[in-house]
């Protein structure tokens, strides 16, 4: 696929005409990179503005005592970069980001961006539309790192990142939800019990998703 076809994939540029999109071709690259590969550093100021056309990736941030705080993941079709202050020529990155698999990022000029669209009221609703994104990933971290019990985690992760979850190891899933493994198998048992969820071949089925997301929205 064209680099012009796989930007025009992107929602977000979904509102932009065919010149409009070669306009942003001339200012964009795509680039292919590995497993494990760090896209940005948390604070990093960075001149790009980065989606991920396709792949997996997760942001987090590392405390002083050099833990790993998870914060959420990025699925293709998403932008990568955090958008703070329109008013600036360059991004500062609020976290880490790491690839989890092997992945295609587009990078953008983005002070060219700026000047070329932003400038001129265009993918400002966009821009907002990520900004809002933003902010309930904030809020699904507050809660899940100071207001949600351990069933509630479980609950929110089972509901929205069933396909990640499957994906780890029990341990990892652990580790990232800050709970003891042991403490996530009764979690999921009970689950069981409750006939909310049941497992195939080692992979977790949703049974009744209105009563798992109850669990944690209540």
């Amino acid at each position: 696929m064209s680099n012009k076809n796989l930007i025009s994939s992107l929602d977000f540029f979904s509102s932009l005409n065919e010149e409009q999109i070669d306009i942003l071709v001339s200012i964009s690259t795509i680039n292919t990179y590995s497993k494990d590969y760090l896209v940005h550093f948390e604070k990093q100021a960075n001149g790009s503005l980065l989606f991920l056309l396709n792949g997996l990736a997760k942001a987090y941030k590392i405390d002083k005592h050099e833990n790993e705080i998870f914060l959420h993941y990025l699925y293709e079709n998403s932008l990568i970069s955090d958008i703070s202050n329109l008013n600036k020529d360059t991004l500062f990155s609020f976290s880490n980001v790491m690839l989890l698999k092997d992945s295609k990022v587009l990078s953008i000029d983005y002070k060219k961006f700026k000047k070329l669209f932003l400038d001129k009221g265009l993918l400002c609703t966009e821009f907002s539309n990520e900004i809002i994104l933003k902010s309930q990933q904030l809020q699904s971290l507050i809660n899940r790192e100071f207001v949600f019990n351990s069933v509630a985690k479980v609950a929110m992760i089972l509901s929205t990142d069933l396909d990640i979850f499957n994906s780890l190891k029990r341990a990892e899933i652990s580790l990232m939800l800050h709970i003891q493994p042991e403490t996530l198998s009764r979690v999921l048992n009970r689950f069981k019990r409750d006939e909310l969820i049941s497992s195939q071949n080692g992979k977790i089925i949703i049974l009744d998703e209105k009563n798992l997301i109850s669990v944690y929205e209540g």
